[in-house]
């Protein structure tokens, strides 16, 4: 297998991997390019989910924090970055890579995006030492996109609607065959809507495994923000859509839907202590 030795080490990859190895999110990337109706990005010490963190960390006390947690948990073999924004829109994402690339080059680098901006940053990201790319794409019809997606932002303007859409779609399965052609193990993420995009998701996981992904993780909506009355997909909703979402690319069925600052053995519920504690 192409990606293997990578994978075999990171536990958002590879079930072995998520019972034995430790990922850290270091949280450095603050702003965000466009809005899903189903992100509140913000912070906060007690909820456990995708765009939060219990700080905002500049790269230099990032590294602090990595050189503590690789000093005291050498089962940790990823670092990665998830947000608490879009990685690719911030700078200090590609500051904290590059130092950590220097003083870590041990470790995989993974990157955690919403594809708007792939394209454009996946040979700088390999040039950085980045192995491993999560994108999350929840559609394929642009229709059913600009149900999902608030808005954009492309050059400074704001832009929504079918046209935002067909920009983003257009944009996320580029970004995924332009870091396949970098090197780069890309993951497809997700996340299922029963009202909106359930019927969908197959769709985007034949697309996506057209363009080069290597795996995909359906993740079930959390009910939030603007689809805050919207309903989570069932069990057996999930699992229907697993099974026919693998006939193109393989599922990982153990995401946990982590912060942006999480840290440890996922599949131990092992979880490093918080940040605070190493500053």
């Amino acid at each position: 297998m192409k990606f293997a030795h990578w994978t075999s080490f990171h536990p958002c990859y590879s079930s072995e991997a998520h019972f034995k190895y430790a990922r850290i999110h270091l949280p450095v990337a603050a702003k965000c390019n466009i809005q899903c109706n189903y992100c509140r990005r913000g912070i906060d010490k007690c909820e456990w989910r995708p765009g939060v963190s219990s700080c905002l960390l500049p790269p230099d006390k990032a590294l602090k924090w990595l050189k503590k947690t690789v000093e005291a948990h050498p089962e940790l073999t990823v670092v990665g970055i998830a947000g608490p924004g879009e990685p690719l829109a911030n700078k200090e994402t590609f500051l904290t890579l590059k130092r950590v690339h220097k003083e870590f080059p041990q470790l995989v680098k993974c990157v955690a995006t919403n594809g708007f901006l792939l394209a454009e940053k996946a040979e700088i990201l390999s040039r950085l030492g980045v192995k491993t790319v999560t994108v999350t794409i929840n559609a394929i019809n642009p229709q059913t996109a600009s149900k999902i997606y608030e808005y954009v932002i492309h050059d400074g303007r704001r832009l929504k609607g079918i046209k935002a859409a067909e920009m983003l779609l257009q944009k996320q399965f580029e970004g995924v065959e332009m870091a396949v052609e970098e090197g780069l193990t890309v993951k497809v993420n997700t996340v299922l809507i029963p009202e909106i995009n359930i019927d969908e998701a197959v769709r985007v996981a034949e697309e996506a495994s057209r363009r080069g992904a290597f795996l995909m993780n359906l993740i079930p909506l959390i009910p939030i923000h603007r689809f805050k009355n919207l309903r989570s997909p069932t069990c057996q909703e999930i699992r229907e859509t697993r099974e026919k979402c693998e006939k193109y690319l393989p599922q990982f069925r153990l995401c946990k839907m982590c912060r942006a600052d999480a840290c440890g053995v996922p599949g131990l519920d092992r979880t490093v202590a918080p940040i605070q504690w190493h500053l």
